[in-house]
């Protein structure tokens, strides 16, 4: 793959048109048409790991979007700075990308369903084990992908969300750049090939979507059938920008909760430093009195140490990763030390984070509510006739087709609609279609 091809300002359904310049780039525009957007300011109540704040305030998936677009606009300008330097006189638009990984960080998480990873996995079990398993050989002869349903994948659904044409939007989704939308796409290929994890890119729906950009962008082919792709190069750093932020902040966000004491969590976050760097750390620490700027203070010098750390694995691997043989990830390449240092904050993180009563019953909570509404839903738009039907798809917004021609489509439909849903909302959902909750009289 070469840089000349790989960033390309085309958009989305508007390839035949040819706009006005305007002062912004076109990858600045993509950022600011995410954040203006519905569907990215609903992020501010779905659940990143910790239920929703009430006196205490933790990470929800709009602040970590927020936090990982800045890590990733300093990954993407610290990898323009060597590649400018690698590559002088170039007619190479590095100095964008910065602003391509920024725009790709906002909407790496759009997809995600409600109530955490437990909405992805209450999707799955619902096809796999629950009432959604009498529907796979309906889909299956109608050339439907049931794999798309029985992995469900918030990667794949956040291409969807910002590619598919819903009714009465415009072609194109949310009409951006191929290279920001190349950029989210962790895991380029479908379903089929999902391993135990269940990890792929994009949904059937989808696939002749990421085609034409890999392309126009020139992402080459790894194997031909069923078809898997090179990684476009910016992922690395959007997936970078994503494990910088989540494994630190979750850390923060456990002691703020007094899941980890004040000794835990600074003996956690000291272990990233050494020699004269972690001397100068120490100076400072007692410096200052209060735990949580202590706490934010090492935090912010964490982060930093690893931006550097994840820029110089990228420059360094650069021929590997544009050549597809790179097969790690940057966060795994970093020097032993930090590497020592995060997977510690990884175990930690594990058996006292993740499995924190919070998070399990959030978790269980929301795998209920949300297996309850694809339910519900799922069989009014495969029997539309019946009495509970007609009202309850009165509830569905237009955008959503849920007179989809096949079995594929009108699970899709259910789908779209409620992984958008915020946590909030499908609660409501759910105890008014349950009987639980009555309007006032």
């Amino acid at each position: 793959m070469n840089w000349a091809q790989l960033l390309s300002g085309k958009r989305l359904g508007m390839e035949d048109y040819h706009e006005r310049k305007h002062e912004r780039t076109d990858f600045q525009r993509d950022y600011d048409r995410l954040i203006f957007s519905s569907p990215f300011r609903r992020l501010q109540n779905k659940t990143q790991v910790f239920p929703l704040p009430g006196s205490i305030f933790v990470h929800n998936r709009l602040t970590h979007s927020l936090e990982v677009s800045c890590v990733g606009r300093s990954l993407g300008n610290n990898v323009t700075k060597g590649l400018m330097k690698k590559y002088p006189g170039e007619e190479i638009s590095f100095q964008e990308i910065g602003s391509i990984v920024s725009a790709a960080c906002l909407a790496h998480d759009m997809g995600n369903p409600p109530f955490g990873h437990s909405g992805e996995r209450a999707i799955s079990g619902y096809f796999s084990e629950g009432n959604g398993k009498e529907l796979e050989a309906q889909v299956r002869e109608e050339g439907g992908r049931w794999e798309d349903f029985l992995h469900f994948e918030g990667n794949a659904n956040a291409m969807r969300l910002l590619t598919h044409q819903f009714i009465g939007r415009r072609k194109g989704g949310f009409a951006l750049t191929y290279c920001t939308l190349a950029s989210i796409v962790k895991y380029p290929y479908s379903s089929v090939l999902s391993e135990k994890g269940g990890k792929f890119g994009f949904f059937q729906s989808e696939e002749e979507t990421y085609h034409r950009i890999a392309t126009e962008l020139g992402i080459q082919v790894r194997d031909a059938e069923p078809v898997r792709y090179i990684r476009y190069p910016l992922v690395y750093l959007v997936e970078a920008a994503d494990d910088i932020c989540y494994q630190v902040m979750d850390i923060e966000d456990a002691h703020k909760l007094r899941i980890l004491t004040s000794e835990e969590t600074i003996g956690l976050l000291l272990g990233f430093f050494e020699g004269d760097k972690l001397n100068r750390i120490n100076e400072v620490m007692h410096k200052v009195d209060d735990i949580n700027e202590q706490i934010a203070y090492l935090r912010s010098g964490i982060i930093g140490l690893l931006v550097d750390e994840c820029s110089r694995v990228f420059l360094e691997n650069e021929e590997q990763i544009l050549n597809g043989t790179f097969k790690s990830t940057l966060i795994e390449e970093i020097n032993d030390h930090a590497k020592q240092a995060y997977k510690a904050c990884s175990k930690v993180a594990y058996t006292k984070i993740y499995r924190a009563k919070e998070v399990l019953d959030i978790e269980l909570a929301g795998f209920h509510i949300f297996s309850q509404l694809i339910d519900s839903f799922t069989d009014a738009v495969i029997n539309p006739g019946s009495a509970y039907s007609r009202l309850l798809l009165q509830r569905v917004p237009e955008q959503y087709d849920t007179n989809a021609p096949t079995t594929y489509g009108k699970i899709q439909c259910v789908l779209d609609y409620i992984s958008g849903m915020t946590d909030i909302y499908a609660l409501d959902i759910y105890r008014k279609i349950t009987g639980m909750s009555l309007p006032a009289v």
